[in-house]
């Protein structure tokens, strides 16, 4: 709790923990947490389990928590929420008894305690001090995208996956599309030169509003902390805005594809359908990259009445050829080196699955390199990017983006700790 009686979790002065802070400050407890961790000595199937907590317990967070559980290789030992009915109902299902259920917008960090591991589930506005407390604290880490709402929330994600491979551990970034087969594959016969000389792009997200479930929330009155944490989803600073919580998808595969920072990006939007919330429902950038490559850039959370396309659609336009993707969909490249690539309807769920699995096995072999750090960053930076430029309706080059040292402040007044 802040002096004017704000709670500020994105803040790095903001109390902030660190492992010297656990053990001086949790006695003996902090003491035989310090001497069990180093369990990395798994030598029988009982120990080589990872004890994992679960922040942010959702939808989203309790259904990440049922594949790790799924997967046979963690046990999920506890969890953390702010609100007491979403711990317990997140715990009921997967079995953590009533002392391992935190809550409080603090609540996390007794978590950290009692685990090797913990997945990072809960509103964007959080992840970057709960990720840190989590690498200070000795955890591994897997958080979900998007890592941050604003750049110092970013550069601070990757100064903790730089900490995480310094201290041995592990630190991965859940985007199920560079989990996907025909992704990698397409992507890489891309950056060895199968389109050629690139030309321009396009990359979409078009679809309906994923968050009218938090509409009630809302109306229920936005002036109460509560009701936006609860409405987390139609608030522009908790969520970082469409561009940054839903286009991040669409826009790390144009990252992906580029392998570069834009330049600049140009951009306008609004919110002109939905009728609650400070999220805006549609975008429109474009996005300047290196050697004359424009890639416009669209999105809405509109009703569409039927066109199409929807969905994540990626392309660009090479003098070889075409790469076109879509999530869930046919990803190919036509042209001169053609590659049929594939379909990967369950990629929602098989990518979340593949990178849990990942995450096990890089812990279990102590593989630190956390690969899955900068480019997370510089996706999320890129919707920062395009997003500020749409806001402030002016030309917002990649320079100023990475230099800003401007945070969003919730101003969550009233929070229990």
């Amino acid at each position: 709790m802040t002096e004017s009686g704000k709670i500020s979790i994105a803040g790095k002065s903001r109390g902030q923990i660190t492992r010297r802070r656990f053990m001086t400050g949790a006695g003996a407890t902090a003491l035989s947490f310090a001497v069990i961790k180093p369990k990395l000595v798994r030598g029988t199937e009982a120990n080589s389990k990872v004890d994992l907590g679960l922040i942010g317990c959702g939808g989203r967070g309790t259904w990440i928590a049922e594949l790790f559980a799924q997967h046979g290789g963690y046990n999920v030992v506890a969890v953390a929420d702010y609100f007491q009915d979403r711990v317990d109902g997140c715990g009921g299902k997967l079995g953590v008894d009533n002392e391992h259920r935190y809550t409080g917008i603090f609540g996390y960090r007794k978590l950290l305690e009692k685990v090797d591991a913990v997945a990072i589930e809960s509103p964007p506005y959080f992840h970057p001090q709960q990720a840190a407390d989590a690498v200070d604290a000795g955890c591994h880490v897997y958080v979900a995208k998007p890592i941050a709402v604003d750049a110092p929330g970013c550069l601070s994600i990757g100064d903790s996956g730089k900490k995480a491979a310094a201290k041995k551990l592990c630190f991965l970034v859940d985007f199920q599309t560079r989990a996907d087969k025909f992704y990698i594959e397409a992507l890489k016969r891309v950056h060895d030169g199968a389109l050629g000389e690139f030309t321009f792009g396009e990359s979409t997200y078009h679809a309906n509003c994923p968050f009218k479930r938090m509409y009630k929330s809302w109306q229920e009155g936005p002036e109460d902390s509560e009701n936006r944490l609860r409405a987390w989803g139609l608030d522009k600073i908790l969520s970082g805005d469409i561009i940054t919580e839903q286009n991040i998808h669409t826009l790390d595969v144009m990252s992906w594809i580029m392998d570069e920072e834009p330049l600049w990006a140009v951009g306008t939007g609004g919110r002109t359908v939905r009728p609650v919330g400070t999220c805006w429902d549609h975008f429109a950038i474009l996005f300047e990259y290196p050697n004359n490559v424009g890639i416009t850039f669209s999105s809405r959370q509109i009703d569409g009445h039927g066109t199409q396309p929807e969905g994540i659609r990626n392309r660009m336009f090479g003098s070889k050829g075409v790469l076109e993707t879509q999530y869930g969909g046919q990803v190919i490249i036509r042209g001169e080196n053609f590659y049929r690539g594939g379909r990967s309807p369950g990629i929602y769920k098989e990518g979340a699955v593949a990178n849990i699995a990942t995450f096990h096995k890089d812990i279990t072999d102590k593989n630190y390199d956390n690969p899955t750090v900068a480019p997370s960053v510089r996706s999320n930076l890129i919707t920062i990017l395009g997003r500020t430029a749409a806001y402030e309706r002016r030309k917002v080059t990649w320079k100023e983006i990475i230099n800003s040292k401007k945070k969003l402040d919730a101003n969550l007044k009233g929070l229990k700790a």
